[in-house]
């Protein structure tokens, strides 16, 4: 069974044996449910929610999470019912896959030009079980991450921008960032190629001149923290292509009329220290 294995794999690092089994039980059992089913790229759609369920084994998500994942399209688009997943799984899962549905259903029902309403109503949903909103984040994770499979250009630029306008401001929302920022970037690649591929370039140029210095200054504040002998948490990144270019659009500036294509966090549990820090840099 395709990704099945890789997916196993994950979970076998932190799930004890009886959780590994509900997992799959719950493949055999979507497997079944979509039985005859295809995505637009022609891949059985079976293969969706495991790789859905991949997404959150990532995360370290527990056994119910996973099993919602996998079963998340089953009650909506399957001959199964919120009792047959209840009786095979509980009623938790069944709940889960059920708020998933909803969400969808909320979804379809207000794409025209209703954005803001559907956002309130992702919120509101969000608040009875942060899991549901979990499992559709990284189930547009994966849309987004195989929308080439859609032929229709105007339907991927609609699936686009409406994963710029809600699903990345809500997973910005509840914290889970690299998600928000794999979001952004597959949607922009969408909606400006050319732009998405320009920055790309510029910053594989920088690379090469040997510029972007992330390592270097992380281990130059480190070395300088370290002689004070504090030791807080330092990481550092390339900031990602769409908030470079967000900020140009806001600033309407160039590429090379920017000053911080780099960002770096320095965190410390002990509020004092932060101040210490902050007075050395």
């Amino acid at each position: 069974m395709p990704n099945t294995p890789e997916l196993l794999a994950k979970l076998e690092t932190y799930i004890p044996a009886d959780g590994l089994e509900t997992v799959r039980q719950a493949i055999e059992y979507a497997k079944e449910m979509h039985e005859g089913q295809f995505r637009s790229s022609g891949e059985p759609y079976y293969t969706h929610p495991i790789e859905v369920a991949g997404i959150l084994a990532d995360m370290k998500m527990d056994v119910t999470s996973i099993v919602t994942a996998i079963l998340h399209d089953t009650i909506e688009d399957t001959p199964a019912t919120y009792e047959s997943v209840s009786k095979k799984f509980g009623t938790v899962v069944a709940d889960l896959v059920d708020g998933v549905s909803k969400l969808t259903r909320i979804e379809s029902k207000t794409r025209e030009g209703k954005q803001a309403e559907n956002f309130r109503k992702l919120l509101l949903a969000m608040s009875e079980d942060i899991r549901v909103l979990l499992v559709k984040l990284a189930d547009r994770l994966h849309n987004m991450r195989t929308i080439e499979g859609i032929q229709k250009p105007e339907k991927r630029r609609r699936i686009a921008l409406e994963t710029l306008e809600i699903y990345a401001p809500l997973a910005e929302r509840v914290g889970v960032h690299a998600i928000k920022s794999e979001l952004e970037d597959l949607a922009f690649g969408v909606m400006n190629p050319e732009a998405r591929d320009s920055i790309t370039k510029r910053l594989s140029f920088l690379r090469k001149e040997g510029i972007t210095v992330v390592d270097n200054i992380i281990e130059e504040l480190a070395k300088l923290l370290s002689d004070s002998e504090l030791t807080p948490e330092i990481t550092g990144r390339e900031k990602t292509r769409y908030s470079i270019w967000k900020k140009m659009q806001r600033k309407n500036v160039a590429f090379e009329q920017l000053s911080d294509i780099m960002a770096f966090r320095i965190a410390d549990d002990n509020i004092g220290q932060c101040y210490e820090v902050l007075g050395l840099i």
